[in-house]
C-alpha cells in the first residue's frame, strides 16, 4: 500500500475531525453526539491548522483517502542558559483507520514528526500511549520517563489523554 504523509491545511478539519470522532468513540463511549463534536471540532481544527499556530497535524494518505493522522503542539518552555533546546512536542490523537493498520502508516506519521522536530530545535517529544501503540512508539525512540509527574484535574471526563 502506497502511503503518502503530508502536513494538513485548514481544508483537512472536516475529515481530521471526523477521524477525531471515530478515534475517539473506539476507546470508549462517546458522550458527545456526532453532529455536535464535528460542529465544535471542524473550526477549532481549521483555526489550529493556519501557519502561525502551535499545533501541527500530519495526515496520511493512500488510495483509499485519509488513513490516519497524528498531532502534535509544541509547547515552549522558559529561556534558559543551560544546554537544552527550549521547546517541547506534545504528540496526540495519533490514529491509524482499522483498514490500515498493519501497513507502516503509524510508522511513517512518526517518523514525520520525529523529522520535524529534529528540524525544529525540540528538545523532546511526550505523549500518553494506549496499550497497543506502545511498542510502535519504543521502536521509535521513546522510553518511560521517571521524571514526570501528572495530575489529573477531571478524573470523571478523562478517558485517557490521547
Amino acid at each position: 500500500m502506497e502511503v503518502h504523509v503530508r502536513i494538513a491545511v485548514p481544508g483537512d478539519a472536516a475529515v481530521l475531525a471526523r477521524l477525531r470522532y471515530e478515534f475517539r468513540a473506539s476507546i470508549g463511549d462517546a458522550v458527545e453526539p456526532e453532529t455536535l463534536f464535528l460542529q465544535r471540532c471542524v473550526p477549532w481544527m481549521e483555526e489550529r491548522l493556519c501557519p502561525g499556530s502551535a499545533w501541527t497535524c500530519w495526515v496520511a494518505e493512500t488510495r483509499g483517502g485519509v488513513a490516519g493522522n497524528l498531532w502534535l503542539q509544541v509547547i515552549e518552555k522558559l529561556p534558559n542558559p543551560g544546554p537544552e533546546l527550549e521547546a517541547h512536542a506534545y504528540i496526540t490523537s495519533v490514529y491509524v483507520r482499522p483498514a490500515a493498520r498493519g501497513t507502516r502508516v503509524g510508522e511513517k506519521l512518526l517518523a514525520a514528526a520525529m523529522d520535524w522536530c529534529r528540524a525544529h530545535e525540540i528538545d523532546s517529544a511526550i505523549l500518553w500511549p494506549t496499550a497497543r501503540s506502545r511498542t510502535l512508539y519504543a521502536r521509535a525512540g521513546f522510553s518511560v520517563a521517571g521524571d514526570i509527574m501528572e495530575a489529573v484535574i477531571h478524573p470523571g471526563r478523562a478517558l485517557d489523554h490521547g
